[in-house]
């Protein structure tokens, strides 16, 4: 963890919502090697190739959710996979483009001083 962040914000969580699979890219094959740091240079990350874990997508609108519990199970599935990748809770997830269709998993003052 860079920087000691304590939470994290998903964005428009909605665009995935038609994706079967949803991959997450969770390391690099940079010359041979396998690396989960991302590579610092433009001629390094040409010769990437990303390495993707597969989750079952979800084919209903998470648009509506106003709770983490009214999104798909495969979307919360998601969203506890990225936490333990990250190694942090996600306490906010926006789920469009309008203030409104955001998700508050955790209070962000108590996310703040946690």
């Amino acid at each position: 963890q860079i920087n000691g962040y304590t939470s994290a914000v998903l964005t428009r969580l909605d665009v995935l919502d038609d994706f079967d699979p949803v991959k997450i890219c969770t390391g690099y094959e940079l010359d041979g090697e396998i690396t989960t740091d991302f590579p610092g240079g433009v001629a390094a990350l040409e010769r990437c190739k990303p390495i993707y874990e597969e989750m079952s997508g979800w084919s209903s609108p998470t648009a509506s959710a106003t709770t983490i519990e009214e999104l798909p199970r495969e979307a919360r599935e998601y969203v506890d996979r990225l936490q333990e990748l990250i190694g942090c809770p996600i306490d906010v997830i926006s789920t469009g483009p309008h203030r409104h269709e955001t998700i508050r998993v955790r209070p962000l003052i108590d996310a703040v001083s946690a």
